[in-house]
């Protein structure tokens, strides 16, 4: 009995795109930033393979709903550089998640992707909406 791997495609795996609808409401941060990163990479398909893109499109609602446990509240803070001498921000969990919620989420499934070229393109297919949206905007056709 003869064994073949398959690789799957680039064109095949555009075609086989879905959309993935998802509620934050109540949700754990962490928990849900890793099942939108499994949705983007497509390892939950059958024909996964990591040097194709081959994941799918999430919409998430709801982001500023998100709950996150013990006392990350008052511990969490985000950190960022301008480059420049005295250019360090950083700005505390609560105050983000008032500010732009769908920030929070955003930087979280970033930073569980895989830093190469093709995280870009994984992160155009993640939609995030602070609220519970009715109207969703309608696909771009691919290029």
């Amino acid at each position: 009995m003869t064994q073949k791997t398959t690789l799957p495609k680039a064109d095949t795996a555009e075609k086989t795109r879905k959309w993935h609808f998802l509620d934050a409401s109540d949700q754990v941060l962490g928990r849900l930033s890793t099942k939108i990163a499994v949705l983007l990479m497509g390892k939950h398909k059958r024909d996964f393979a990591p040097n194709t893109d081959c994941g799918d499109f999430v919409v998430v609602t709801n982001t500023d709903k998100l709950r996150i446990t013990g006392n990350k509240a008052e511990d969490k803070f985000y950190f960022r550089h301008s480059g420049y001498a005295n250019g360090a921000k950083t700005i505390p969990y609560k105050r983000q998640m008032e500010n732009d919620s769908t920030k929070v989420l955003e930087l979280s499934v970033k930073r569980m992707l895989d830093d190469n070229a093709m995280r870009a393109k994984r992160l155009k297919r993640l939609r995030l909406f602070s609220g519970a949206q009715t109207q969703f905007p309608a696909p771009k056709a691919a290029k």
